[in-house]
């Protein structure tokens, strides 16, 4: 069973992204921190587009949800919030929390779709039967039912006509269009990376448990730039300063999962007490297993580039 979940869409946000051209990843966020239980990691938010429109007008692969301060989400998605500059995210905010006091440190809903799909307005199209204007965030459907999948086929049937690669990681059209819908892997761009990352280490450093997420980043074991991929196994949540250090060579994590310090670090710089410290300290890991650095990658990060 695939579900499906139509969610009412800011027509703005809409047209700001549509025009961006081709997106990996996008942020459909919310003003409030309220969570987000409806989907699985790939299964479908579809774009109900609202009044006077109220139409169908695309979809996204769900990758994640968050609680994001206004800054990390710009500095994480940029333009890819659906609007020009950070001044503009908050400005949006306000508008729509107007009794809240709103800085770069209020928290948003961060719900976190990869491949999304704008479809051109002559392939908008209604809304199931089923569908109430009352709805005040979204609903649900399953394609275990005629309703949702006959949104389903008709999502890939329109995007269809709009792409000239597959969408959504999907195989082919045809398999998906006459196979048994499936899940999605989500195939995650940085900032969809950097979510679900965050998320996987409980927004805590793997170190040293530091919770100020501002201070934190989302490392690569092996760089995107040097074949490594955005996947959950490829990443470690890590101070910031950690994570320097840890591009740079100067500190691993072993196949045992501790932490190892190179001697360079003193020798070079002369200093490095506060790593040094954390030497031989065992990572903190990620509760589901899947998500757990993968153990060829810690390898590779000790032979290639850890100064020893």
């Amino acid at each position: 069973m695939i579900n499906l979940f139509i969610a009412n869409t800011d027509n703005s946000w809409f047209d700001f992204l549509s025009a961006e051209g081709s997106l990996q990843e996008v942020n459909f966020w919310s003003p409030g921190e309220q969570g987000f239980k409806a989907l699985l990691p790939g299964e479908l938010l579809v774009f109900r587009l609202k009044s006077p429109r109220n139409k169908i007008g695309g979809f996204g692969v769900f990758s994640s949800h968050s609680s994001l301060p206004i800054q990390m989400a710009w500095e994480t998605f940029g333009r890819a919030n659906g609007v020009p500059s950070l001044e503009a995210l908050r400005d949006t905010i306000a508008r729509l929390r107007p009794n809240a006091s709103i800085v770069p440190s209020t928290n948003i809903g961060a719900t976190v779709l990869v491949e999304p799909v704008f479809l051109p307005e002559h392939l908008w199209f209604d809304l199931p039967e089923s569908w109430s204007s009352s709805i005040q965030r979204g609903k649900r459907y399953s394609t275990e039912d005629a309703e949702g999948l006959h949104l389903w086929d008709r999502l890939l049937d329109s995007a269809k006509l709009t792409l000239t690669t597959n969408v959504a990681g999907f195989p082919s059209h045809e398999q998906a269009r006459f196979g048994a819908p499936t899940l999605i892997t989500p195939r995650l761009g940085q900032g969809a990376f950097r979510v679900a990352v965050t998320e996987a280490y409980g927004r805590q450093c793997a170190i040293t448990n530091g919770k100020v997420l501002p201070a934190l980043d989302a490392a690569h074991i092996r760089p995107y730039s040097e074949g490594g991929h955005h996947a959950k196994s490829n990443g470690i949540l890590l101070r910031k300063d950690i994570h320097s250090v840890f591009d740079a060579g100067y500190v691993t994590i072993r196949e045992d999962l501790t932490f190892a310090v190179s001697s360079k670090v003193k020798e070079v710089f002369n200093n490095g007490e506060e790593y040094l410290r954390l030497h031989g300290r065992s990572m903190r890991l990620p509760v589901n297993i899947a998500d757990r650095p993968d153990l060829e990658l810690l390898r590779w990060h000790n032979r290639e580039r850890y100064l020893g």
